[in-house]
């Protein structure tokens, strides 16, 4: 298979088991995905949507924020992780939203990637979720499949998106990166993959990758 025709495949595989994809992190408006997303850096989606519920309960705008102490937004979002970075980031961006953007959220990839402890990945999220603007956001799931199914060189995260906005279709985007997110975890996760259950590495997936699952599963019989 070329890697056009494999995209082609991953994206009629991927349409047929999820041919609707919730977003992973709850949120009821732009600000709160960006919150969310924000707080979801070397954390997991399950803790996020334990934490926010008691974050946005105290505050869910920027206004409302902004009158929180950044020790109190720490002490609720420790569960999380990395808690005073994010809540520094989290009280600052809140106050900018309010001095230069009238509290909402910009639909702009470059302005989100100048606000605190927002990058390109967290800026990509929300443009593509909160405003359905085009954008392919790389995780550690989409990172890991596009190598195994020989569609992207593994290297780095930014490779992976240049690799992955050549290959599909650019109306899919907003779509096939939350699909492939899925799909990693339910069928192509990083630890207890099991190749018989994963129909997209199995047929398309690189020959390295497959020659390393073979030897493995060999050495264990």
């Amino acid at each position: 298979m070329t890697k056009k025709e494999k995209a082609a495949f991953v994206i009629q595989t991927l349409n047929r088991l999820y041919p609707e994809v919730p977003i992973p992190l709850d949120h009821q408006d732009p600000y709160t995905l960006l919150i969310a997303v924000l707080l979801s850096a070397q954390s997991t989606d399950v803790r996020v949507n334990q934490t926010t519920p008691k974050l946005f309960k105290r505050a869910n705008s920027p206004a409302e924020m902004v009158r929180l102490k950044v020790d109190e937004i720490r002490e609720i979002i420790r569960p999380v992780g990395l808690s005073p970075t994010k809540a520094k980031a989290i009280h600052a961006l809140s106050q900018i939203l309010l001095d230069r953007y009238q509290g909402q959220v910009p639909p702009d990839l470059e302005a989100l990637e100048t606000l605190p402890g927002v990058g390109h990945k967290t800026a990509s999220v929300v443009v593509s979720q909160a405003f359905g603007i085009p954008a392919f956001p790389v995780d550690t799931h989409i990172h890991r499949l596009m190598y195994r199914w020989g569609l992207s060189t593994g290297k780095n995260v930014v490779q992976t998106e240049k690799d992955a906005k050549r290959l599909f279709p650019e109306a899919s985007w907003n779509k096939l990166h939350l699909q492939i997110i899925w799909y990693g975890r339910e069928y192509c996760p990083a630890r207890g993959w099991n190749l018989e259950r994963d129909e997209i590495t199995r047929t398309i997936g690189r020959k390295s990758v497959l020659r390393e699952v073979a030897a493995k599963k060999k050495a264990r019989s």
